[in-house]
């Protein structure tokens, strides 16, 4: 590649990536939390990998791509699932970890480079009083670009909602053009970007809404039965008397596959796993009882953070200790009905039994309860998976396909607007190609 021999003398050694092994790690995200994508992407990689310094830089990576046609893949810190950091045409891998300069906080926001790690800015927050309202349960790897680009919710929204939930307030967005633009992106031009893969324009700076601290109170709930555990979450999901930060009914065996703190849970219990705030245990207890269930390992509030917290079993960790136990489980993501969820859990449980073993994560979407879920399958074969996905959408339970790269086929999104915007922002295609499924005829060719 002729583009190659220019990419030392242009951005020099500081700013460029030359070690072999260390190009691959960087094209590499978390893709084998599933079989399918497994082998698809393992032997995917960048041709370079460029670490720039500023805003500044990145644009001039961006200018340099364009006029060469190179293929440019955004990276945070790789802790995707879906292969959304992994280069599939080579080309250059743009880490922005160095962008990592918090820039403003007030009593309503903080305004923050894109590779700033959301366990440390928590960790500020926290100490001017202050707290993120969402994050994902890989917070202390995971940066604010990536999660708002790779991501959709976590940590918080039970309360707070998703990403989409105003959980964004702007963004700096940089395009893929002859003369890249650097656009202030507000409101709804926003769904352009978030959760957008890097497709539709890089983003460079952010600005989220934060809350007030909260002296959170981490519980575990027991229960002889899923269904019991269940029931119990929505009471509590639902009490708005009870401030949360997590709302997380798994049924066993998943707690046994926790192994830091399997020792302090009930053998065979479904559990709930809670973030709730102090004074509000009361409540909880009050609830768990109507349920026959009990209150098991707390973590009080001045432990937080100083032991391993229950978000680190939550949401797609959960999915990981199951890998760690067993490698041939994988998950889905799924979103039940609140109205059917006890019907619908029924119908899978006597369709596959312990062939799909149920984690729900209670979230508000919209303003509403929304009983999400990323359930832990025991995977055989690519046919018997998609069997499973069928059977969950033949029952009313929503899929986003977790295993597939691209974004009109797994995940949430406003797909004629991200269209608009790759075709306004990426003429020539080059921004994480193959993950946004814009049709070929739409995109205006430059030259033509």
């Amino acid at each position: 590649m002729e583009w190659m021999k220019d990419v030392l003398e242009v951005f020099g050694e500081e700013r460029l990536v030359t070690n072999p092994a260390q190009i691959d790690k960087l094209s590499k995200d978390y893709y084998w939390y599933s079989p399918v994508l497994a082998p698809l992407l393992k032997d995917k990689s960048a041709d370079a990998v460029i670490v720039p310094q500023t805003v500044e830089e990145a644009t001039e990576v961006l200018d340099f791509a364009y006029q060469r046609s190179i293929p440019v893949t955004t990276r945070g810190a790789g802790t995707g699932n879906y292969g959304q950091a992994i280069p599939l045409s080579g080309g250059i891998v743009l880490d922005l970890s160095k962008l990592d300069q918090v820039l403003e906080i007030t009593d309503a926001y903080a305004r923050v480079q894109a590779g700033v790690r959301l366990g440390a800015l928590e960790k500020r927050l926290r100490e001017q009083g202050k707290e993120l309202r969402i994050y994902p349960s890989t917070f202390m790897k995971a940066t604010v670009g990536g999660f708002v680009c790779g991501g959709s919710g976590g940590i918080g929204s039970i309360t707070w909602g998703n990403l989409w939930d105003g959980n964004v307030l702007e963004a700096v967005v940089l395009t893929a053009e002859e003369t890249p633009r650097r656009l202030i992106v507000q409101g709804e031009e926003l769904q352009a970007y978030i959760h957008n893969y890097g497709t539709t324009g890089i983003i460079a700076e952010l600005v989220i809404p934060i809350a007030d601290k909260v002296e959170w109170v981490q519980t575990v709930a027991q229960f002889d039965d899923f269904e019991s555990a269940c029931l119990f979450a929505h009471d509590v999901a639902v009490d708005d008397s009870i401030r949360k930060r997590l709302v997380s009914p798994m049924e066993w065996p998943i707690p046994s596959y926790f192994k830091p703190i399997a020792a302090k849970l009930e053998d065979g219990a479904s559990v709930c796993m809670l973030e709730i705030a102090q004074g509000c245990e009361e409540s909880i207890a009050s609830h768990a009882s109507v349920h026959g269930g009990r209150i098991g390992y707390t973590i009080p509030p001045e432990q937080y953070r100083k032991v391993m917290n229950l978000s680190d079993f939550t949401w797609n960790h959960t999915t990981l200790w199951a890998l760690k136990t067993d490698p041939s489980l994988t998950y889905l993501q799924a979103g039940f009905k609140l109205d059917r969820l006890m019907e619908q859990v029924r119908l899978i449980k006597n369709k596959f039994g312990h062939e799909v073993l149920m984690h729900l994560e209670l979230i508000r979407s919209a303003g509403s309860i929304v009983p999400a879920s990323l359930p832990i399958v025991r995977y055989t074969t690519h046919e018997r998976l998609y069997e499973i996905i069928a059977y969950f959408r033949s029952i009313g339970v929503g899929i986003n396909d977790p295993h597939t790269w691209v974004l009109e086929q797994g995940g949430r999104g406003e797909w004629d607007v991200m269209h608009q915007a790759k075709r306004a922002n990426d003429p020539r295609g080059l921004l994480n190609p193959g993950k946004l499924l814009t049709p070929v005829e739409s995109l205006t060719n430059q030259e033509g």
